[in-house]
């Protein structure tokens, strides 16, 4: 069989990792004659598929050419919460002396404890999302590349000792996920880079860094670094940070990252890379592809030119970060010859996330524009109700919410100020500062708002955005408001523990209340009032 991606390093927790989401004794099942669904791809999307599917009673194949767990677990959601979290305990730390408490000057992160932390914790979690788990589930697990070979069979080319094995289905799901995009820039390739999918293989920190993309991978782990030691360049070619966000929020994370000494540089290019003579700082080395630990540490320092406005800047750094964008995974899959559609974004599905094919769906990054853990958690959900049991589940219908887990976090849920005004959609925006937040004045976490949208004339919630600490936490309560149809007036009348954050939703309700009393009304009251005294 397949013999999976390379882990660096090769220590107990990497094992440990592996045995659980591409073991080495792994040996393929004889396949059933016929599967109710055939899943592709063992990301989030895959695994809640074939996990929910299974249990309903179904007969499950599931196939992975890599590691179960996908981006999320192994390269993606997992190890970057857990290094943003030691960074923002050294922020904390940095910021203690405003807060009265006195720490040892020089205080600094040890990168290695830290990653080694990383690899332990997900050791920990990828149990969830082993194969020996979804065995015990009654999922068949296949490693290997999958193709589709006509228009109810799919080939898995596993290798030696099993061969090739053909999986007959009903129903077949797409489900690959996404991967990073490299820009072609002269030179990049031959110097080394680094993407999300090697970051995480990092021992030992670069001393010098370049961020290539203000996205949210980019913002957060340009933090990240920039907290844990490193000296980060972050280059975006636009003229705003995560552009796809509102600008107020924007500004603020900008302004953060400049306070933690990262070097914004905007409507900036990264024009050409080339291999430095100079000693290299060390760190292991990233490139396009998983790391291979007998030349972790051979890359040396690169020069990069910058320009802006006509004008170049050289630089030298030790490691590139490139966080561009996302690719569907769409490759080699036999998608044409079964009548599958694709484009720029990825296979092309229709609102119950069906092909073109009516055999077979997608769901997760293949075919969505979000790209999130949570969306590809919710189509999977979306695809078992439409594949196997013939349901009408939309997937225009899901309340998706998202969030960037830099500091200040920013998290956003429906319309934006701008897709609305697009739209001719009329709205009412209310904002609440933090700084008009009692806990957040307490904790020193000003710098942030709440910010809500309703259709005009009505308390009828149509977006938010929330810049705070924990935002990702308080945008589910807006969610679930605009998920149950629970207007804004009806927020208000929710009690809030005091002090909190959140309290700010609530108070934005009452802002949205007091609007209701017109002139007409207060004079209404006001007389009523005046007789019953």
């Amino acid at each position: 069989m397949s013999e999976g991606p390379e882990l660096y390093p090769d220590d107990e927790d990497n094992r440990a990792l592996e045995a659980n989401v591409h073991p080495r004794d792994w040996r393929n099942p004889e396949p059933a004659q016929r599967y109710n669904l055939v899943v592709i791809g063992a990301g989030t999307a895959g695994l809640v598929t074939a996990a929910g599917a299974a249990g309903l009673g179904a007969r499950v194949a599931l196939i992975e050419r890599n590691w179960l767990g996908g981006d999320c677990l192994n390269v993606g959601c997992i190890p970057s919460k857990v290094l943003l979290r030691s960074a923002r305990a050294m922020g904390d730390i940095r910021k203690a002396g405003e807060l009265g408490v006195r720490v040892p000057p020089g205080s600094q992160a040890d990168f290695a404890a830290v990653m080694q932390r990383m690899r332990r914790i997900r050791r920990r979690i990828s149990a969830m999302d082993s194969a020996q788990r979804f065995r015990d589930l009654g999922v068949d697990v296949f490693f290997g590349s999958a193709r589709f070979a006509g228009g109810d069979r799919v080939e898995v080319r596993a290798g030696e000792p099993h061969g090739d094995r053909s999986l007959r289905f009903k129903r077949a799901v797409i489900a690959t996920g996404a991967r990073p995009i490299v820009p072609a820039i002269p030179g990049l390739s031959e110097a080394g880079f680094l993407t999300n999918e090697t970051v995480f293989s990092l021992t030992t920190l670069p001393r010098r860094m370049v961020v290539l993309g203000a996205g949210p991978i980019g913002c957060e782990l340009a933090q990240a670094f920039q907290r844990l030691g490193s000296q980060v360049t972050l280059v975006e070619m636009g003229s705003q940070f995560l552009p796809r966000e509102d600008p107020d929020a924007a500004a603020i994370l900008l302004a953060s990252l400049r306070r933690d000494g990262v070097d914004v540089r905007l409507e900036t290019t990264l024009s050409e890379v080339a291999a430095s003579p100079l000693p290299r700082s060390g760190s292991p080395a990233g490139s396009g592809d998983s790391p291979d630990s007998a030349d972790a540490d051979s890359h040396g320092a690169k020069r990069v030119t910058l320009d802006r406005g006509g004008k170049s800047e050289t630089l030298t750094v030790d490691e590139i970060l490139v966080g561009v964008g996302r690719a569907p995974n769409v490759e080699n899959l036999g998608l044409a010859e079964v009548g599958i559609e694709t484009d720029r974004r990825g296979v092309v599905v229709n609102d119950r996330l069906q092909t073109a094919n009516p055999r077979v769906y997608a769901a997760g990054d293949v075919c969505l524009s979000y790209k999130f853990t949570h969306a590809a958690d919710f189509s999977a959900r979306t695809v078992i109700q439409n594949a196997l049991f013939f349901g009408r589940s939309r997937a225009s219908a899901l309340t998706i919410p998202w969030c960037t887990y830099s500091e200040p976090e920013i998290a956003h849920v429906g319309l934006y100020e701008r897709e609305a005004a697009a739209a001719g959609f009329e709205i009412d925006t209310f904002v609440r500062q933090l700084a008009e937040v009692d806990r957040a004045i307490a904790e020193d976490d000003e710098e942030g708002f709440v910010k809500i949208h309703v259709k005009r004339g009505t308390d009828k919630i149509v977006g938010a955005t929330i810049v705070a600490r924990n935002a990702g936490d308080m945008i589910s309560e807006v969610s679930v408001a605009m998920a149950g149809k629970v207007g804004l007036s009806r927020l208000a009348s929710v009690i809030h523990p005091y002090p909190t954050q959140a309290e700010a939703i609530r108070q934005i309700g009452d802002a949205y209340r007091r609007t209701r009393l017109t002139p007409l009304v207060a004079r209404v009251l006001r007389a009523f009032l005046a007789l019953t005294r």
